[in-house]
């Protein structure tokens, strides 16, 4: 016995027949056994790839959807819960309004589009480290959530944010008639941000600040990011941050977590689907 003492003084305390212990011990698996603990590893692999983000129900999408493995979702609940396997909590649930009408708005809070490069949503957020704050600006397509531009700085000025355009706009071409939609916070409504999307084709479209039901596609990535990244240690640099995030946006969210919203399917995968289906014959 690993602490010192002899299996047989250990049934005797513990009542346990000698014979019993060894028949349990040198016990053949059922397969029902030696799949279910198959699966609890194949379980822990995709957990430790998702940074321990997953829960049950994207741990049960990538096994099915990305390695094609037959299990229930409730299987997958019931191996996590026993091998103690827990992803991290989302955000709390917010009562959702209606009829609230916003003025200069061309969106109404319909985030849905069919296509990609039809609605562009903006935001910044910011964070602390020992340096003092990063401010971070990204531009989501509200067609697969994917993150198709982005700039980080340590001032949060029109800078910031036309930067983030820019980038959005270099790696989509967009054709023209697509909407941006921002708050009114001065750097999105400043000169330079609004010129730079007539420049690009693009119509601008204006919430209200502080309201998160007016942008609430990416009120929901700040808050994945938040969760699964922002909030999980204390950050010594602005460069560590700036790395992270980096990191966070065009290796991890863009490519590998998949969103409940797109099926289940990462933002890449869900517009490449979409790229395939409508080649024509």
């Amino acid at each position: 016995m690993k602490a010192g003492y002899r299996a047989k003084v250990c049934c005797r305390l513990l009542g346990v027949s000698s014979p019993g212990y060894y028949k349990y011990k040198n016990r053949v698996l059922s397969p029902t056994q030696m799949r279910r603990q198959w699966l609890t590893g194949l379980i822990r692999e995709v957990h430790r790839a998702s940074r321990q983000t997953y829960g049950s129900r994207r741990v049960h999408a990538e096994l099915t959807l990305g390695m094609g493995v037959r299990v229930s979702e409730r299987l997958v609940a019931v191996l996590m819960s026993h091998a103690r396997i827990a992803g991290l909590p989302g955000p709390a649930k917010v009562k959702r309004l209606h009829g609230v009408v916003t003025a200069d708005d061309l969106v109404h809070r319909k985030f849905h589009r069919l296509s990609p490069n039809e609605l562009w949503v903006t935001d910044i957020t910011e964070h602390p480290t020992r340096e003092g704050k990063v401010f971070c600006c990204a531009v989501m397509d509200t067609f697969s959530r994917k993150i198709v531009g982005w700039s980080i700085d340590n001032a949060q000025d029109s800078t910031l944010v036309v930067n983030a355009l820019d980038m959005a706009t270099k790696n989509r071409q967009p054709a023209a008639g697509g909407i941006v939609d921002a708050d009114r916070r001065v750097q999105f409504t400043s000169w330079a941000f609004t010129n730079k999307i007539r420049a690009s084709g693009l119509m601008p479209s204006f919430g209200t600040i502080g309201d998160c039901y007016d942008n609430s596609m990416m009120e929901s990535f700040w808050s994945s990011m938040q969760i699964e990244m922002l909030n999980r240690k204390k950050w010594r640099t602005r460069i560590d941050l700036a790395n992270a995030i980096f990191d966070y946006i065009e290796i991890f969210y863009n490519r590998q977590r998949r969103h409940s919203q797109l099926g289940y399917l990462t933002p890449i995968e869900h517009e490449l689907r979409f790229n395939q289906t409508s080649i024509p014959d």
